[in-house]
């Protein structure tokens, strides 16, 4: 039996279905509707306010103010009782309301002879698209029950705005919330420009009728559904992590925890008991949860609501009947549009989007990963993105600058074609220079290799130019499944990509996990500082079970054929010869049991660490080659986190101090014959390829679209006309070789 609370509820959202099913225009609903709020609850005014663009709320219907007022009044965001109900996404309560903080008064509307004010947002999965105030003339407090009346009216009028129900023939009466240009300015994950039309991760629900017809079958339909979601969660429970202990096994308890929480199913019945649909109430349930989000800082707190998000999307999709990215009809140029993903899932888009765009992520993250190895644009913590957004929407991506457009304009779009022309007549430039060398005018050949870490960027190498495999991440097979890879299927991944790359050389870098990249199955160690702690080589040295299984992995798929094996994050020398030692014993051992062994092994370590520039010659002459990883030695050179917007534009790989530190360690290894390379995004940028090469760097590795813009400005320059730029900004005191640099080339192309 429903409460009262309910009763009244239904009552009042049947007789707004009845409104809503009558004969006419956007407007005349509208006008209707406010008729009715205003009766039903004895409200002297109310108005309904949609949002207009990004920035501006307009009033769309009212009875009881000035109706010359309609469409003629508009409040920015923030602006008002009315504007700040929006900002806030929180119902406002005043009961003297020209007399509140903020009060805007607009001579036009007449609203200054009401004192009560209540205002409700009408929002949909964490966006607001309007406003519902209703208001008295008496000074009072609206009750409780009055706003929760009001809130479940809003969560219906949002319902029919998202499906245009208000728009009028000329879609001037009424605007809707997705109809505007939208913009966002994010981070680059991945370079690169697409564009396409939006493919949402997490599908949008439409929403035919939100008000229940039958309360009772709108219980049993979300009963079934909870009940079909908790035996999805019990199959993960269950599959995959059965009989292994680790954090990963309290995040599953949790995350079952609450899908039998009886709290929030109470609150999605409540809802039904008020007359929604039960995929309304899911959605009303959902939004709440994302307020909330945004609002709490803790980051555990914030983890537990994304469980509940998270739930309830599998809620409304198992309610929808919405399928996974395997079952979707997904267009030819779809980018994918998310608040965040994990790089399995990321995994099974790949071949089928020409771009992503994440509303949360990080510039390290196992996305952004996977990203840069199927070498498509993405842009990260592009604000409000999945909730601006409908699937098949134009969008425009810029991974060069980290922006988006949305729904662009005209000459947005004209802008940006223009510069995807340039880039297409750029890379048929680089095609006609795949088969030449990167020779300096001077006579220099630079060697450019590719980073890979899927078999996927292995095609790459016969189109690009590359002249082999420069670093092969190994750890992107650890971080896309639910449990630690056996050994067998690693020596068949390792195979596979040797015998891809022919007789082109491959670098793997063992298992570089810890900092950002975390296995799902390994209990994670809470450190102030993880990208200073206990990562990559460290982890492999205190618990070597799982690099042993590595080296006979690739020892195993070599069959004979040459080596190469890299250490990463390297910081002294005891540290390489130990990593060095445990691959001679897995040589020696493999030899014991009669197995094949590499025709030629060559153990090489990342420097990564400023320290390791300073390691004793002995090191440089042990070592069979070294690579510079720049990303990281960067950032520690700097003390400036890459990961940290706030720090992290603050360095530059031009920075004369930088590149007098390159000089320094190229100058080592070559006195100890040590051969070296760069590796890094930094080494697919031409500019810093550039003068990189010129302090004597002769290997850079990069990601395969990077090798034909370096091989271009490389066979330009002549490397010691380069030089001697660099070191003319040096003796003029500048910080930067950059500008300097860039007017040199400038002339040189012109």
């Amino acid at each position: 039996m429903g409460s009262s609370k309910g009763v009244e509820s239904r009552i009042l959202l049947q007789r707004l279905r009845a409104v809503m099913a009558e004969a006419g225009e956007g407007q005349d609903r509208l006008n209707s509707i406010v008729r009715l709020i205003a009766e039903s609850m004895a409200a002297e005014v109310c108005s309904i306010y949609l949002r207009r663009d990004e920035q501006t709320l307009e009033l769309c219907a009212t009875e009881g103010l000035r109706a010359e007022a309609v469409h003629n009044t508009r409040l920015r965001i923030g602006e008002g009782l009315v504007g700040r109900v929006v900002k806030s996404a929180n119902p406002v309560n005043e009961a003297d309301a020209p007399k509140a903080k903020g009060f805007s008064y607009r001579p036009e509307t007449g609203e200054e002879i009401y004192s009560s004010f209540l205002g409700v947002p009408i929002s949909r999965l964490g966006a607001v698209l309007g406003v519902v105030v209703v208001q008295n003339t008496a000074p009072r407090i609206y009750t409780d029950d009055e706003i929760y009346a009001l809130e479940i009216v809003a969560m219906v009028l949002a319902e029919m705005t998202e499906l245009g129900v208000f728009a009028g023939p000329d879609d001037l009466s009424v605007p809707t919330q997705h109809s505007w240009p939208f913009f966002a300015r994010g981070l680059i994950g991945q370079e690169g420009a697409a564009e396409g039309v939006v493919l949402l991760h997490e599908q949008q629900v439409v929403v035919a009728n939100p008000v229940a017809d039958d309360p009772d079958v709108e219980m049993a339909k979300l009963a079934a559904a909870i009940e079909t979601l908790q035996s999805e969660v019990d199959r993960m429970y269950e599959a995959d992590f059965a009989h292994e202990a680790g954090d990963h096994r309290d995040v599953l308890d949790t995350y079952r925890m609450f899908a039998q929480d009886r709290g929030w199913r109470r609150r999605m019945e409540a809802s039904i008991d008020s007359g929604l649909a039960a995929i309304v109430a899911v959605e009303r349930e959902q939004t709440s949860t994302r307020m909330r989000m945004e609002r709490v800082a803790d980051p555990y707190i914030r983890e537990r609501l994304h469980d509940l998000d998270d739930l309830s999307n599998r809620l409304l999709r198992i309610l929808s009947g919405g399928e996974g990215a395997n079952g979707r009809d997904i267009p030819d140029n779809a980018v994918l549009v998310a608040r965040n993903i994990g790089p399995g899932e990321l995994l099974d888009y790949a071949g089928k989007i020409i771009g992503v765009v994440l509303e949360e992520g990080s510039v390290g993250s196992h996305a952004a990963i996977v990203a840069r190895a199927l070498a498509i644009p993405l842009v990260i913590q592009a604000e409000h993105i999945s909730r601006e957004a409908l699937n098949g929407d134009p969008i425009l991506v810029d991974g060069d600058s980290g922006v988006v457009h949305l729904r662009p304009e005209e000459k947005i779009v004209a802008a940006f074609r223009e510069k995807l022309a340039m880039q297409a007549e750029a890379q048929h430039e680089y095609a006609a220079l795949r088969d030449l060398p990167a020779e300096t005018r001077n006579g220099v050949v630079v060697d450019l290799h590719m980073n890979a870490g899927l078999m996927a960027d292995l095609p790459s190498l016969n189109t690009c130019g590359a002249q082999g495999v420069g670093l092969y991440r190994t750890e992107l097979q650890f971080l896309i499944h639910a449990r630690m890879p056996r050994r067998d299927d690693l020596v068949s991944l390792y195979t596979r990509v040797m015998d891809a790359a022919g007789d082109m050389p491959v670098t793997f870098r063992t298992l570089d996990i810890g900092s950002d990249k975390v296995l799902p199955y390994l209990k994670r160690v809470e450190e102030p500082n993880p990208a200073l702690g206990w990562r990559a080589i460290r982890v492999g040295l205190d618990r070597p079970g799982v690099m042993r299984m590595q080296l006979q992995a690739l020892i195993r798929a070599a069959k004979g054929r040459p080596l190469r094996v890299m250490f990463p994050f390297v910081a002294e020398t005891d540290e390489y010869l130990q990593a060095r030692d445990m691959v001679h014993a897995e040589i020696a051992r493999e030899v014991a049991h009669k197995h094949v062994v590499p025709s030629d092994l060559k153990i090489g370590a990342m420097l990564e660490t400023p320290s390791l520039a300073y390691a004793p010659d002995m090191f440089f002459k042990t070592t069979d080659f070294l690579s510079i990883g720049g990303n990281d030695l960067k950032q520690f050179f700097f003390a400036a986190d890459r990961e940290n917007e706030l720090v992290r534009r603050r360095y530059d790989t031009l920075n004369l101090s930088f590149l007098d530190f390159i000089e320094h360690i190229v100058k080592r290894c070559t006195a100890a014959r040590t051969p070296v390379s760069f590796c890094g995004e930094d080494a697919g940028r031409p500019l810093e390829a550039l003068a990189l090469a010129a302090m004597g760097l002769r290997n850079l590795s990069m990601r395969p679209a990077s090798v034909g813009p370096v091989k271009r400005i490389l066979r330009l320059v002549d490397l010691d006309d380069a030089r001697a730029v660099i070191s003319s900004a040096r003796e003029r005191g500048e910080i930067s070789a950059r500008p300097a640099l860039t007017d040199w080339i400038a002339k040189l192309v012109s």
